[in-house]
């Protein structure tokens, strides 16, 4: 496995926001958290990239304990992307780009070739490089993400952690952005919230309810009617889409009283 969590508890204010969560995500795989708000997704995120630590249970990376290995060494394997992001600098895209690159770099280290084409790359990776020179302050919030996902490319992470990656986004890029996601030869954990994106594009998903994890695995098997009404409160009909051969969630209008 490429990330294991065991047991994985963590509190906040004495409230259990993780709570005894069990996960194995295979090496190359991508892995959707899905749940209400409120679920843990996004603090067990930040719990696997070390941003956080857990107060019981352990967390690994193939065999190392996450609370073991160097930050710098972590830095360079892990890429996280959060929700929202921004800076009062005045910057432009490359500048934010080039970012991604700093744990592959000494302090007074000359930029490469190898470190350019890192953030050329990614840049083009999500559509991004006819504005590498814009200023990050007139971009819109949907191509500011973009840009962010860009400077967790540039860092060639072998595990990348995206929370809400599809936020601000038009629908275009929102397929657009996952689909690469799916590709990239890394292993990826995304929450998100649209389960029908969830089941198209992620080999295995789990559902996070009050921090813990009620189920776990394959689109078809986790996404049911049954399930979604009990952490939703959504009434849906399933089906397999005839398009990609996935789940496909139908949301059943509440009857008007």
């Amino acid at each position: 496995m490429s990330i294991s969590v065991a047991n994985a508890c963590w509190a906040a204010s004495g409230k259990m926001i993780v709570d005894g969560v069990t996960l194995e995500i295979e090496a190359g795989k991508m892995l959707g958290l899905l749940g209400p708000n409120g679920s843990g997704k996004s603090s067990l995120l930040r719990l696997i990239c070390g941003l956080r630590r857990v107060e019981s249970g352990i967390i690994t990376l193939g065999h190392d304990d996450i609370a073991r290995i160097p930050r710098a060494q972590l830095s360079r394997r892990i890429a996280f992307v959060e929700q929202q992001a921004t800076t009062d600098a005045q910057v432009t895209v490359n500048d934010v780009v080039r970012l991604g690159r700093t744990p592959h770099r000494g302090a007074l280290a000359p930029w490469t070739a190898r470190d350019e084409e890192a953030v050329v790359h990614a840049l083009k990776s999500v559509g991004m490089l006819e504005k590498r020179m814009q200023s990050w302050h007139t971009l819109s919030g949907g191509e500011r993400q973009r840009v962010h996902i860009a400077r967790a490319l540039a860092q060639t992470p072998t595990e990348l952690l995206l929370d809400e990656p599809t936020n601000h986004l038009d629908i275009q890029h929102q397929l657009d952005i996952l689909s690469l996601i799916s590709r990239l030869p890394v292993t990826s954990v995304v929450a998100l919230h649209d389960l029908n994106l969830a089941a198209m594009f992620c080999d295995r998903i789990a559902i996070l309810q009050h921090g813990r994890v009620i189920a776990a695995g394959t689109p078809e098997t986790v996404l049911t009617e049954e399930l979604v009404a009990e952490v939703f409160g959504v009434r849906t009909f399933i089906d397999r889409s005839p398009h990609h051969g996935r789940p496909h969630i139908h949301f059943l209008a509440a009857h008007r009283s």
